[in-house]
């Protein structure tokens, strides 16, 4: 990634008008970009952003992981009645969109590998609790391995 690509991800990070920064993500062809953009995103500022990378057609499957877990979808996994009671509801939604997404593997490319990094007993407690949970949400991704610039 070149310095012009920082410069674009940190003015998009940073601006105020979200509909200046959702219509500059809807025309970003560059998965990478999506990716860096998504691994440095203020989860805090809601879901409206990360839903338009999620759509957008240049999302690779490393990054719908990476939001994944970046929007703690490992609470959906672990308990699945806590997060249906849950209230916040633009949170649920977002989250049941994207594993409905990754479950069905609707990603155009599988180029950036993602490591949601859960420990063995992670992992086994998971299962143990449900076997059904898919392992695509709690393995790496296939992909390249990546190094994620913090902007």
């Amino acid at each position: 990634m070149d310095e012009k690509d920082i410069i674009f991800i940190e003015q998009l990070l940073y601006n105020t008008d979200k509909g200046y920064v959702v219509t500059q993500l809807k025309n970003i062809d560059n998965p990478l970009l999506l990716h860096y953009f998504a691994a440095n995103y203020n989860w805090n500022s809601g879901f409206d952003v990360p839903t338009v990378i999620l759509e957008n057609e240049a999302c690779d499957l490393g990054t719908g992981l990476l939001m994944f877990h970046y929007a703690d979808g490992y609470r959906l996994l672990e308990n699945s009645e806590e997060f249906s009671s849950s209230s916040l509801e633009e949170w649920k939604n977002f989250l049941r969109k994207i594993y409905s997404k990754l479950l069905s593997l609707d990603f155009k490319s599988q180029d950036i590998s993602f490591d949601p990094e859960l420990t063995k007993i992670q992992k086994y407690k998971l299962k143990k609790n449900n076997p059904e949970v898919p392992d695509v949400l709690i393995n790496k991704s296939p992909g390249k391995e990546i190094d994620i610039p913090k902007i």
